[in-house]
């Protein structure tokens, strides 16, 4: 536990400037997750849709698709996967320009648990990135979830349940063509909700997640479901 809220704290560390957008217009999120498990549960399918918009719902920001195929150990202590997204978005306001992005991605997920309440998962993932009218980009991403359920141990039908997560993105270059570059940092995610255990396989969890890129801080509501087949 002290070394999950050392990591929080050093990920909040990374805070640069920030202007541009209007900051105090809260956003919005909407997710589906999805996790499907073959009659072998080794290898199985996972991905989320994301629609995002810089206000409650009309100014898209992104919207994101992304699957991928998953490989989890006998012993259950990581899931490996190899996967695919595609996103559009939009600059804030009334520009509707889209810009799109095709990624690759491969991730390890590394789930813990400490005590009977306390569901920990690291996630490490890597990013090739095709990003329109840019050239070819990398990016980690480290991320850090807990989930605490009130009433009962794990997070089955009827589970009441806090949940936070911290994200920091690092890019892996700074040249991005046409004379333009980036900052090393790209953005870090701090998140807290409440979640119910819907069934023993969809939870539906909503809260809030302040976002600080390298040019702006803003917050969005996230409401998500997430589901297992």
């Amino acid at each position: 536990m002290k070394k999950g809220l050392i990591v929080l704290g050093i990920m909040l560390a990374f805070v640069p400037a920030h202007s541009q957008v209007d900051e105090s217009k809260l956003g919005a999120w909407y997710m589906y997750f999805w996790n499907a498990r073959t009659k072998e549960k080794t290898i199985g399918f996972q991905g989320d849709i994301q629609y995002r918009n810089w206000n409650i719902l009309g100014d898209l920001e992104q919207l994101l698709l992304r699957g991928g195929v998953a490989y989890t150990t006998r012993n259950k202590e990581a899931v490996f996967t190899l996967g695919y997204a595609y996103i559009m978005s939009q600059p804030y306001g009334e520009n509707n320009t889209s810009v799109s992005e095709s990624r690759i991605y491969q991730e390890a997920l590394l789930p813990q648990k400490i005590g009977n309440r306390m569901h920990i998962f690291h996630r490490f993932r890597y990013e090739q990135r095709f990003v329109q009218n840019q050239d070819f980009r990398t990016r980690w991403r480290y991320f850090l979830n807990i989930a605490v359920p009130f009433n009962q141990t794990d997070l089955s039908k009827g589970a009441l349940y806090a949940a936070a997560y911290s994200e920091i993105f690092l890019n892996g270059q700074r040249d991005i063509g046409n004379g333009d570059t980036v900052a090393i940092y790209d953005r870090a995610r701090l998140y807290g909700a409440l979640g119910y255990g819907l069934t023993d396989r969809l939870r539906l969890q909503t809260g809030y997640m302040q976002q600080v890129t390298d040019s702006c801080s803003k917050g969005q509501l996230q409401v998500s479901l997430h589901h297992t087949f």
